[in-house]
């Protein structure tokens, strides 16, 4: 059994799979890089299948139909047969001293026969054209240097969150909790990271700065107008967030408190998208999302509604929207993303 399945989700990624592949070789047969080429119709394909002629122990490669982002990490995840269980997209890269410490530090688990459910590390924003890399720091909130549990978590700050870059998760919970991504949809990194956490007990932060977040290229997901353009998508995923995981029945208050905090910053892109759209028919849709919170899990939506993004996210009248997509400029600044 390998000590962690790398799953790279790729479609048309000739130009930028390489590198991507390349920083994690260094991990040789302790790792196995899962290439996922979904349904490319570039040299993708070709590219994937000379790694693992080149690398037979170690990289293997799953080609499908195009079915989206999720049914490439759905692959990767029922071909992994690693302990432990990471996604990399193919347009970022991991650090090799951070990488190594992960290795060093997962086999270490394994040789103390412990068990951890999710490992957290940093992760840095590679905006093309910035100066300054935001680095996604846990320092502040995580205990380091021993395997803890919720209770033993501070609150996150309004601007600190988990996201796929940031987690290695143990490869059976995530089969065990039943997480299955949507098919031709987008942003299901947000549903890798949430449907598990319910299940996670034993966590450990290594604070290392480990993946690479590269954002700069036109047609990627993150782009706003693109995220625009998807609203339908982003609010899938929101929707199905609120279904997967039931806040109020959660027997830890901490891990209520986090994943309630992570909804709360999926809820506000979505108002504020729809917002900044500038159309009427986006404007209705953002009535109709609130009006779904509010059907769906009413103490889910006064705690959505009344907390402080809420009360900026609803302002009323064409001088109250830009208010809040002001205030939302703002927090784009301060964290850092797109």
């Amino acid at each position: 059994m390998k000590l962690l399945s790398v799953v790279i989700p790729c479609y048309n990624s000739q130009h930028y799979m390489r590198d991507c592949i390349e920083s994690l070789l260094p991990g040789r047969e302790e790792v196995e890089l899962i290439i996922v080429n979904d349904g490319s119709v570039d040299q993708t394909a070709e590219i994937a299948d000379s790694y693992a002629k080149q690398y037979p122990a170690i990289v293997k490669v799953v080609h499908q139909e195009n079915g989206g982002h999720g049914e490439a990490v759905n692959a990767g995840i029922r071909n992994a047969t690693g302990l432990f269980f990471k996604v990399v997209d193919s347009d970022d890269w991991v650090d090799m001293k951070g990488y190594f410490k992960i290795l060093n530090t997962l086999r270490s688990f394994v040789e103390q026969k412990k068990t951890v459910d999710m490992m957290i590390s940093n992760f840095v924003f590679e905006k093309e054209g910035a100066k300054y890399k935001k680095v996604m720091k846990y320092d502040s909130v995580l205990p380091e240097g021993t395997i803890f549990g919720w209770d033993d978590m501070k609150h996150f700050g309004k601007g600190q969150y988990l996201m796929m870059h940031s987690i290695i998760y143990r490869t059976q919970l995530l089969r065990d909790c039943g997480l299955e991504l949507p098919k031709h949809t987008f942003y299901v990194d947000n549903i890798y990271v949430y449907k598990p956490l319910a299940h996670v007990e034993n966590i450990y932060y290594l604070n290392v700065d480990f993946y690479r977040y590269f954002i700069g290229r036109n047609d990627q997901s993150v782009n706003e107008q693109l995220m625009i353009k998807r609203i339908d998508q982003q609010i899938k995923i929101n929707k199905l967030m609120i279904e997967d995981v039931r806040l109020n029945e959660l027997p830890n208050a901490k891990l209520k408190s986090y994943m309630f905090h992570h909804l709360e910053i999926v809820t506000v892109i979505s108002t504020i998208l729809l917002i900044r759209s500038g159309t009427e028919e986006n404007l209705q849709k953002k009535k109709a999302l609130w009006k779904y919170i509010k059907e769906t899990d009413l103490e889910l939506y006064h705690s959505l509604r009344y907390g402080l993004f809420g009360h900026i996210i609803n302002l009323p009248g064409r001088i109250g929207r830009s208010i809040s997509v002001g205030a939302y400029k703002v927090s784009q600044k301060l964290v850092g993303f797109n």
